[in-house]
C-alpha cells in the first residue's frame, strides 16, 4: 500500500511506462504523487506448459498465460477504482478498468470494464480458480456446435457472452443483516475492449444466499444482445442458472463449487433463425491439507472436475464430458504450482477421446 508523495524504488522503468510516473536514470528513483488516500500495486505471472493429443496440432507448448499489473485506488470511503492491463499470450489488453462509488454497504455503483454478474466460475479470480483453465481448452478440438472447441460449462458461458468482462455499469450490495448480496449489470454486450455494435444492451444478475458459514447458494441470469443475421435484427439470448460454493479458497478441508445453466445457444441456429437450447453442468471438488513442519509448502490440494455440456437439446450425441484430475502445491499467498490432466469424452461414438496435460506456475506479488 502506498500513500501520498512516497518515493518508491522497485519497478522503476515499468512503473514509468505504465503509470506515467517521473523517472530519471540519474536519480534512480520514482516519485509517486497521488490524490488517493490508498494506492495498492500488485501483479501476477502465470506460466503454462500444455500438451494435446489432437492429431495435426503441436504436441506441446510453453506460454505466458497471464502477466498482469494491477493498480487499486481508494480516494475516500465513497470513491475507489481499479486498472489492470494484461501482457499475456504475447498481446497487450485491458482487463479491469473501473470507478466504484460506495454509497453504503447495501448500494454500490461501478462504471467501466468488469466481469458480468453471472456464474461463479467466471467471477472467481484467476489467482483463486481451482482448475488451470475454466473451459478445459484442449487445443485442436472444435466440435461443439455454436461455441466451438469442447462443450464445457465455461466454454458456453464465455463464448456465448453470458459471462466474462464487458463495458457498462453494475449495481451491487448487501441487502439484509443475513448478508444476502445482489449484483445487477447493464453492459454493451460486445465484450472486453470492444466498441458497442448496436443500441441494444446486455443484462446480467445474481443473488447470493449464505445458508451457513460454509455454504452459499446463488441463482443467476444473463441476457446477451446479438445480431440475428438470418432475421436481420437485434435479439437477446437468455441463460438461467444457479451455483453453489462450499468452503473457501485458502481454507483447509473440502472446497466445492457446482453450477447448472440452461439457455439459448444463439451461435447455433436453424434456418428460421431460432437458436438451439443448450444445457450444462459443472462441479469441482477439492481438498486442501496443511503441510506440517514444512517452511516451504503451506498446503497441498488434490481436485477433480466434471463438466457436462449439450449444445442442442433437440440433437443427440453432440455434447460430451470434460473431466479434470489435478494436484496443486501451495506456497505462500497465491503462489503455487498446479498440474491438471484434462480429458474430453464426446458422446458421439465416432469421435475420439482427447487429452491435455497442463502444468502452470503462479507468481503473485
Amino acid at each position: 500500500m502506498l500513500t501520498k508523495n512516497i518515493l518508491w524504488r522497485p519497478f522503476l522503468l515499468t512503473s514509468s511506462v505504465l503509470f506515467g510516473l517521473g523517472y530519471s536514470p540519474l536519480m534512480a528513483q520514482v516519485t509517486l504523487k497521488s490524490q488517493a488516500s490508498e494506492l495498492t500495486i500488485s501483479g501476477r505471472t502465470h506460466t503454462q506448459f500444455n500438451t494435446t493429443s489432437v492429431d495435426g496440432k503441436m504436441g506441446s507448448e510453453f506460454l505466458l498465460r497471464r502477466t498482469r499489473l494491477t493498480a487499486e485506488v481508494k480516494v475516500n470511503n465513497l470513491v475507489s477504482g481499479k486498472v489492470q492491463p494484461d501482457f499475456g499470450r504475447g498481446n497487450i489488453s485491458l482487463k479491469d478498468a473501473y470507478l466504484k462509488l460506495s454509497f453504503s454497504p447495501s448500494f454500490r455503483v461501478t462504471s467501466g470494464q468488469f466481469k458480468r454478474a453471472f456464474d461463479i466460475f467466471a467471477l472467481t479470480s484467476s489467482t483463486q480458480t481451482l482448475v488451470i483453465e475454466r473451459d478445459g481448452d484442449i487445443r485442436g478440438i472444435g466440435m461443439c456446435s455454436g461455441p466451438g472447441k469442447l462443450c464445457s460449462y465455461g466454454r458456453f458461458t464465455e463464448s456465448l457472452g453470458y459471462s466474462d468482462r464487458d463495458i457498462g455499469i453494475v449495481f451491487d450490495g448487501i441487502l439484509t443483516a443475513n448478508n444476502v448480496s445482489y449484483s445487477f449489470a447493464i453492459t454493451n454486450g460486445a465484450g472486453a475492449n470492444q466498441k458497442e455494435r448496436s443500441g441494444a444492451k446486455s443484462f446480467s444478475g445474481r443473488l447470493e444466499f449464505p445458508v451457513s458459514d460454509k455454504l452459499t447458494l446463488s441463482p443467476n441470469f444473463s441476457a446477451h444482445d446479438y445480431l440475428n443475421s438470418i432475421v436481420g435484427k437485434d435479439q437477446h439470448g437468455i441463460a438461467w442458472g444457479a451455483d453453489l460454493e462450499w468452503g473457501a479458497y485458502g481454507n483447509p478441508g473440502v472446497h466445492m463449487k457446482a453450477g447448472i445453466i440452461i439457455g439459448d445457444n444463439w451461435k447455433n441456429m436453424d434456418i428460421q433463425g431460432k437458436p438451439s437450447s443448450f444445457r450444462s453442468f459443472q462441479t469441482i471438488l477439492a481438498y486442501k491439507k496443511f503441510v506440517s513442519d514444512n517452511s516451504l509448502v503451506e498446503l497441498v490440494e488434490p481436485l477433480v472436475r466434471i463438466s457436462w455440456g449439450d449444445p442442442d437439446r433437440d440433437t443427440s450425441n453432440d455434447g460430451g464430458i470434460l473431466s479434470t484430475f489435478g494436484f496443486v502445491t501451495h506456497f505462500v499467498g497465491h503462489n503455487k504450482i498446479a498440474v491438471n490432466l484434462d480429458t474430453w469424452n464426446p458422446t458421439l461414438p465416432s469421435e475420439p477421446t482427447e487429452f491435455s496435460l497442463k502444468i502452470q506456475s503462479y507468481l503473485h506479488f
